[in-house]
């Protein structure tokens, strides 16, 4: 029998010089559609020349026949497949090249319609793919054009290896695998299905994860448009399993206000965050916040980074700088700095898409996303002293804040600025005594954030043995009571939000 390729291909990015490497391997080329249109110059055959049948239903229907996967499923050493083959005057398939219809691009199009994707939804692709797949042993299956080469390399040294068929075919089903995880996710309407089909890209491989002896990539939903994923590096070296979460929590956060806003961020967890009507002034605050903490840290602008903002960053070590922009005189001045990573991504503010994702022991634990923002609605004033205007206005750039503090957590903020952090401590009175040690004398007056309720009034005491003002909290405690005439027998307002923000 002739050796056969057989190639009908989406991306077409080096095909034709693919498939002119292939005749001269004594390769005869079969092929479909446009990639027949492309190949038929260097003598391709047309798909129909082999099944005797005409393309059908606009192109639906053209290589799903016996002619086409008979010679690609039939197990070469099996004496009753060759008969078969030979009684049908069916020729083997040996090797197969398809990637498939463009359905990702075509549902990242603005205002797509259900027609127009399923009219992307590939069949006949698939169907070869897989058949090839499965009888790897016999044939070698090319989804990925960064394959091209290495295939040509060894048809020439003597042939495709077992190996290579082995690996070929597992990137194959991969392949079809996410194909199909995209289109179920376009059509599941259940926020949580039966079962659940997740598809990332891979994105680049990492030095290594949290520790040297942890190996680790970083992957990319492929239709999120604007993320940590998808910034655009402008300088610096590449980001660590680490720069990468932190840097999420940064943009994340920072995305949350309106006005200039800065946020720098050191394990996942803000430890200064700033407001002001102008970013040189939220940049001050942020770094007054913690002037500590913040070396070594990732610092998130939602407004370009000007240069009175790199001269006063130029002479303290930072990780990662985010921003939407940055000015010329900027950029010269951070340039400077070899390992300092600049990344540029979009602020538009929309609530993150998808969900959040937890890999346990033997599964996953899935939730929504807490895009949950402000509402004065919910907020309730149960102590005697109510807070004043400028009283809630910090109360709520605490609470936004709080949302991406590490739980039992409690913050203290003042002025447009965070002034102390508690994360992450296993009991709220501690969380408490961090932040208020962390906040020094500028505790007095200022407003005390929790993540959640108090369950008793310890909390409260540390508070006023600080002189804070005011404290805003979730409610909903059985002992309300007891935090609420803690507060009034210091003269402290406290408001219920009547939401928590855990955050583990």
């Amino acid at each position: 029998m002739k050796k056969r390729a057989l190639i009908s291909v989406s991306n077409k990015d080096g095909i034709e010089a693919f498939a002119k490497g292939l005749i001269q391997q004594g390769y005869e080329i079969v092929s479909t559609g446009g990639t027949y249109d492309l190949l038929k110059k260097h003598g391709a055959i047309n798909i129909p020349e082999i099944t005797g049948f005409p393309e059908a239903l606009d192109g639906r229907v053209k290589t799903l026949h016996p002619a086409i996967h008979g010679g690609i499923l039939a197990i070469r050493d099996n004496l009753s497949h060759m008969a078969t083959l030979k009684d049908l005057n069916i020729n083997t398939i040996d090797i197969v090249v398809v990637n498939l219809y463009p359905f990702k691009a075509t549902i990242q199009k603005p205002n797509v319609t259900e027609a127009e994707a399923i009219e992307n939804i590939d069949i006949g692709g698939p169907a070869m793919i897989r058949s090839a797949a499965k009888n790897h042993a016999h044939v070698a299956v090319i989804v990925d054009p960064a394959d091209y080469d290495k295939i040509l390399e060894e048809l020439t040294a003597g042939g495709i290896t077992a190996d290579t068929k082995s690996s070929l075919a597992a990137k194959a089903f991969r392949h079809t695998a996410a194909y199909d995880a995209l289109i179920a996710g376009y059509f599941t309407k259940e926020q949580y299905p039966e079962n659940l089909t997740l598809a990332y890209e891979k994105k680049q491989a990492l030095r290594y994860g949290e520790n040297p002896h942890q190996q680790a990539a970083l992957y990319s939903d492929p239709l999120t448009a604007s993320s940590i994923v998808t910034a655009n590096k402008l300088h610096g070296k590449e980001l660590s399993y680490i720069n990468i979460g932190d840097a999420d929590a940064a943009l994340s956060l920072v995305k949350e206000f309106d006005t200039p806003a800065v946020v720098a961020v050191k394990h996942y967890c803000p430890c200064g965050v700033g407001v002001g009507d102008t970013i040189a002034q939220a940049y001050d605050r942020a770094y007054e916040a913690d002037p500590v903490s913040i070396f070594g840290g990732i610092v998130a602008f939602n407004r370009e980074v000007t240069e009175y903002c790199a001269t006063k960053m130029n002479d303290i070590f930072l990780e990662i700088i985010i921003a939407p922009s940055y000015s010329k005189e900027a950029l010269k001045l951070l340039t400077k700095k070899k390992n300092l990573r600049l990344l540029q991504v979009d602020m538009e503010k929309t609530p993150s898409p998808g969900q959040h994702v937890v890999s346990i022991t033997g599964g996953l634990l899935i939730q929504e996303r807490d895009n949950f923002g402000f509402n004065d609605a919910n907020l309730t004033y149960p102590t005697k002293r109510k807070p004043t205007e400028e009283e809630l206005k910090t109360a709520k750039f605490a609470w936004t804040v709080i949302k991406y503090v590490k739980s039992n957590g409690i913050l203290i903020a003042r002025d447009n600025m965070t002034l102390g952090i508690g994360p992450g401590q296993t009991n709220r009175v501690g969380a408490a005594k961090i932040a208020i040690a962390g906040a020094g004398d500028r505790a007095k007056g200022a407003v005390l954030a929790s993540d959640a309720m108090f369950p008793m009034s310890d909390t409260v005491e540390e508070a006023a043995k600080a002189g804070i003002s005011v404290i805003i909290q979730t409610g909903g405690s059985l002992k309300d009571q007891d935090s609420i005439d803690a507060c009034d027998k210091h003269g402290i307002a406290m408001i219920f939000t009547g939401v928590r923000h855990f955050r583990h």
